[in-house]
């Protein structure tokens, strides 16, 4: 049974910016109970979720002239912080805890985290990025909330030595008191992407997500899932004008946080929020929980992946001052005929570093490109056919506001699917959300993103 607190004044504790605990009021259409569960006004069970990039201690410098002091030579600094912020995420409650740049290589941390947050009724899975890079990633479920059906680890073996979770639950009690078919089936993705120390480096974190989703639907095909929400939690490193993010909202996601906020994909929105400060001091938004619900049109995956790259390529190819016709002239290189050939299109992918590197395309990705240029599949790519790729664009094929999408039809034809409507959602310390950082933050270089969802009825006539 859940507790229901009274939305209207709610008081519990939190954190202030240095991380001590305080007493502050929250106003929100959403209430907290003692177990952690979230529920709405109309008494149906939310879900709450948290992605928190907590800076693992090997990387955190703590002398600006001395950069090979790190906090993981003064236990008593990354102890002190780390319980700091276990403080938060269990007075936080939320339903699931998605960390990055969790420090798996230290025993002590990760036992502090298993204990701590085992006792606060989570149950908590880690994993190491490859080739002992120290750091990883953690995913805990709140017990009261989640059973764990399955539990699959993501290694993408590439140029950062990336990895991602896959956490497959079901909710313990149904969301609706009359809901047919028992308890609701959701999929969970922890991740932490590449940092884009160059824009040639752009096309691995793309690569990282499309091998996220290749999964995802292979996962689905396997098990039979036809409709069920997926969440996307984690570090993106990029923004809301980067290509991954385009990418993903081609595929039916949606930022959660700037549906909370009505905040559009253009570019007056961009910069309305930031979760993260850099090495380089620079503040961005990079932090992102994506939903895409079982009832979300979308690109064929192969489709959107192609238009993310040509993406990639005309990027590059503008920053070389490039037009359209200039580059069709250096995609057709020495060919004397009005035609790319598909000798000269591998050749062009490598000179703009997407191709014959050890981070760069595959020969299969390289030919599947090829096949969504070559339209009539002549073997050659005539002028046309090259401006219909220079003007693809991953754009989303989707409404903007996901909460929009419960539908009235009493169509029998049509069967009634579970989603979810993004209820709320803020971070923390509350000057990111007008997009400034706050000098007195220590808890992390990445700001703490929080969503709730709310259960929704919605149509499927597949």
């Amino acid at each position: 049974m859940v507790a229901v607190v009274d939305s209207n004044n709610l008081s519990i504790p939190n954190l202030n910016t240095n991380g001590n605990e305080s007493r502050v009021g929250y106003k929100r259409s959403v209430s907290r109970s003692n177990s952690g569960y979230v529920s709405s006004v109309m008494g149906e069970c939310c879900i709450s979720c948290t992605t928190f990039n907590i800076l693992a201690p090997i990387y955190k410098r703590l002398d600006h002239q001395n950069q090979s002091l790190r906090e993981s030579d003064v236990r008593d600094s990354w102890f002190n912080r780390n319980q700091t912020i276990l403080d938060w995420l269990i007075c936080e409650r939320s339903s699931v805890i998605c960390l990055q740049e969790f420090w798996v290589g230290n025993e002590e941390l990760v036992l502090m985290y298993q204990e701590r947050l085992g006792n606060a009724g989570y149950n908590t899975f880690s994993l190491a990025r490859t080739n002992n890079r120290g750091d990883g990633l953690l995913t805990a479920l709140h017990r009261d909330y989640f059973n764990v059906l399955n539990y699959r680890e993501l290694l993408f073996n590439d140029f950062g030595d990336r990895v991602a979770q896959l956490v497959h639950v079901e909710s313990v009690v149904p969301f609706f008191q009359n809901q047919r078919g028992g308890q609701q089936e959701i999929l969970i993705v922890n991740t932490h992407l590449l940092f884009p120390h160059d824009s040639s480096l752009s096309v691995v974190r793309l690569h990282q997500v499309y091998k996220i989703l290749q999964y995802l639907e292979l996962y689905q095909t396997e098990n039979k899932l036809n409709h069920i929400p997926i969440i996307l939690c984690g570090d993106w490193n990029g923004s809301k004008r980067g290509h991954v993010y385009k990418f993903l909202r081609s595929q039916g996601f949606v930022s959660s946080y700037d549906i909370a906020h009505q905040y559009t994909d253009g570019d007056a929105d961009a910069h309305k929020w930031v979760s993260h400060r850099n090495h380089r001091g620079n503040i961005c938004g990079v932090d992102f929980i994506w939903l895409r619900n079982p009832n979300q049109s979308r690109k064929p995956l192969k489709a959107s992946w192609a238009e993310a790259v040509f993406s990639i390529i005309k990027c590059q190819l503008q920053k070389a001052s490039l037009a359209e016709n200039d580059a069709f002239a250096f995609f057709k290189a020495d060919n004397n005929g009005d035609v790319i050939t598909h000798s000269a299109f591998c050749e062009a992918l490598r000179q703009v570093n997407l191709a014959g590197l050890p981070y760069g395309l595959s020969f299969q990705e390289t030919d599947d490109l090829w096949a969504q240029a070559d339209v009539d599949g002549n073997g050659v790519v005539n002028y046309e056919e090259f401006k219909r790729m220079w003007n693809l664009s991953c754009s989303a094929q989707i409404e903007n506001n996901c909460n929009d999408n419960m539908e009235d039809s009493k169509d029998c034809s049509e069967k009634e699917i579970l989603g979810f409507a993004v209820k709320d959602a803020f971070l923390f310390p509350s000057e990111v959300e007008k997009g400034n950082w706050p000098e007195n933050y220590s808890l992390s270089d990445h700001a703490p993103l929080s969503v709730v969802f709310s259960p929704v009825r919605m149509q499927s006539s597949s």
